[in-house]
């Protein structure tokens, strides 16, 4: 992991808005969000295992699962991230193991893997162009 300094980190913005900004630059929800906090991801590339620019956030007030609540989310010091995976199918699934339907894949071989080098500049590249989206929506 490789944190990233940026003037969007502590800013305040209602999370419509910053959904609205980052989808057209290739930005989704991650699907680790929860109550608490979240993260936009932008996949750089998939280099033996996956490459991302990670935004966190913090819900401020209202929800994400409510979309007329309007959630306010305050943005965490965003960072590149490496995950290394194992290729195949898991091996150790028993016949019979209900939880096999589900999870038929391996664990990763490393959450956080040493991020390429050569991705650094491009992780760069798309925050600054977070940076000139965002800015003029902030609320704080």
């Amino acid at each position: 992991m490789i944190s990233l300094s940026s003037s969007i980190t502590g800013g305040v913005y209602t999370f419509n808005d910053v959904e609205q900004e980052l989808k057209p630059i290739g930005f989704k929800l991650s699907d680790s969000w929860d109550y608490e906090h979240g993260y936009f991801d932008y996949k750089i590339a998939d280099e033996v295992g996956y490459q991302f620019l990670r935004l966190p956030f913090v819900i401020k007030s209202g929800s994400l699962d409510a979309p007329a609540d309007y959630a306010t989310i305050e943005m965490k010091e965003p960072f590149l991230l490496s995950h290394k995976y194992n290729p195949g199918l898991d091996d150790n699934v028993r016949e019979g193991n209900i939880r096999a339907i589900f999870d038929q894949f391996q664990e990763p071989v490393d959450k956080d893997a040493t991020f390429p080098e050569e991705y650094i500049s491009t992780g760069r590249e798309v925050l600054a162009q977070v940076e000139q989206v965002l800015m003029p929506k902030r609320s704080e």
